[in-house]
């Protein structure tokens, strides 16, 4: 729904660097419609058997499952992500769905019979109204499917505020669930900027809202949402370590850097962007990360022997460009300049779109920004550390505490590491420790924002309110007024 003043802002296809079309930015007027059209549609969707709401969301996915890769192609060109990595995205997304189908077992309360004499004790689970989401760039299609299909099962009205970089995701999701049976008004997309976003928060019927992105805004979000009484899930920034142990699998590790560093152009709040070396180790890695690193495969993210696709705007590619170049500067060793990467299309000539290559350096220390701030790009920074109990001070000391990882053969250093480590998702000789739909997902320190995770269970708490009930009937009712307080007799 566009704006009073019909703003309109660029979408672009990032592998050419051209505009590809338009989107309509909406303000608080589209806010306040789209809120008014969800409080509406409310009731009756929350008054629905939990069943039938999940016979929604069951044919919803099946659309999904049907129309994946036309999903998957929209990502790549608007995101710039390979299609096989956007492939994977929508399968995350649909996980969650299929979590979400199971809203009655979800949904389901606590019973205590006879707490006290005559009186029986129920619990159970409401869902909130009007609740939102914002979601980033970089997932258009798996952040809010985290989101959505948890809160329409539970019953809510949902407004989405995706990334105006790459539109077309979320309008395509709406169209599905729409054609899923999905009544009008309970899903609701303004596509938007700032002020939207400020909108949403302001909303007295927006209670609930949900977000992911950089730690500033998610810091704002959370504070202002507070400040206006609703309930807030913001998800932060990274700044995601691997230490690798003398000991690991050195071809595992390997691919597992390189994979995770620069899959997705780095555009991944889960990216490792720091590998943290152990002793030795690091003499003997680093040259092969070199080498693989030189050799990657970059191009259009259609091409489906790509290992990685464009940065996602012409502004993102100067931003991570001037982090490689604030590196040398701080006396970082550049093994690797992916600056001035160039890549052929169909012609020949160069696509001229928002390109990087692989950056890799070495010997960064903490005192160093590239270090310690979010560059989001394909960009990987090599720590040394003289021993194990230095690596976990390392990733301890860090301002954010997103993901993690441990690369090695030793179980009780694999243990140790995932008991002693400050962060909110480990993974042990797993690069990318993504949880799975039913368990939810979340940092720690600066990277979350909030007391529950997205998705999972956790979600399932955030889009409900819990409602505790006591109950006793005449005939077991004493006589006569009782002054002090209930207690089980």
């Amino acid at each position: 729904m566009p704006g009073r003043a019909a703003r309109r802002q660029d979408v672009f296809n990032p592998a050419t660097g051209r505009v590809a079309r338009q989107v309509l930015l909406g303000d608080a007027d589209d806010v306040r419609a789209a809120v008014a059209a969800a409080k509406a549609a409310f009731p009756a969707w929350a008054d629905t058997p939990p069943i039938r709401r999940a016979r929604v969301l069951n044919d919803f996915l099946a659309l999904l499952n049907q129309h994946r890769d036309a999903l998957a192609a929209m990502i790549t060109a608007e995101h710039g992500k390979v299609f096989t990595d956007a492939q994977g995205e929508v399968t995350r997304g649909i996980e969650i769905v299929e979590f979400a189908c199971g809203a009655p077992q979800l949904l389901k309360g606590d019973y205590t019979d006879q707490v006290s004499t005559g009186i029986d004790n129920w619990t159970l689970r409401q869902p909130l109204g009007v609740v939102a989401g914002v979601t980033p760039f970089n997932f258009p299609c798996m952040v809010p499917l985290w989101m959505f299909p948890l809160a329409l099962a539970c019953g809510n009205a949902f407004v989405l505020k995706p990334s105006e970089r790459d539109p077309s995701p979320s309008l395509f999701m709406a169209e599905l669930l729409k054609q899923a049976g999905l009544p009008d008004g309970v899903f609701n997309v303004v596509q938007g900027d700032k002020a939207v976003v400020d909108a949403l928060l302001e909303h007295p019927d927006v209670k609930a809202l949900s977000f992911v992105g950089s730690t500033p805004i998610a810091q704002y979000v959370y504070e202002t949402g507070a400040r206006h009484g609703k309930r807030v899930q913001a998800l932060g920034g990274a700044k995601n370590h691997m230490v690798v142990m003398p000991d690991a699998d050195l071809d595992q590790a390997v691919d597992a850097l390189i994979g995770s560093a620069y899959g997705s152009a780095g555009e991944r709040c889960m990216a490792i962007s720091v590998a943290v070396l152990v002793g030795d180790v690091g003499d003997r890695i680093v040259p092969r990360l070199a080498e693989r690193a030189k050799v990657l495969k970059i191009k259009n993210g259609m091409a489906l022997d790509a290992e990685m696709g464009p940065i996602v705007t012409r502004q993102a590619l100067e931003r991570i460009e001037g982090y490689i170049a604030l590196g040398v500067q701080e006396g970082a060793t550049l093994v690797v300049d992916g600056r001035g990467c160039k890549v052929p299309g169909p012609d020949g000539q160069p696509l001229g779109g928002f390109f990087t290559g692989g950056t890799l350096f070495d010997h960064v220390t903490p005192a160093m920004r590239i270090y310690k701030e979010e560059i989001f790009g394909p960009v990987l920074s090599c720590v040394r550390a003289k021993d194990f109990a230095e690596a976990v001070q390392l990733v301890n000391d860090h301002e954010y505490g997103n993901g993690v990882a441990v690369f090695t053969s030793d179980g009780n250093v694999a243990r140790e590491f995932a008991r002693r480590v400050q962060v909110g998702m480990v993974g042990v000789n797993v690069p990318i420790p993504v949880p799975m739909a039913w368990h939810g997902f979340g940092g720690w320190k600066r990277s979350l924002f909030g007391d529950m995770h997205a998705y999972g269970e956790e979600g399932v708490r955030f889009y409900t309110r819990q409602k505790s009930v006591m109950q006793r009937w005449p005939a077991s009712t004493p006589k006569g007024a009782e002054f002090t307080m209930p207690t089980a007799k």
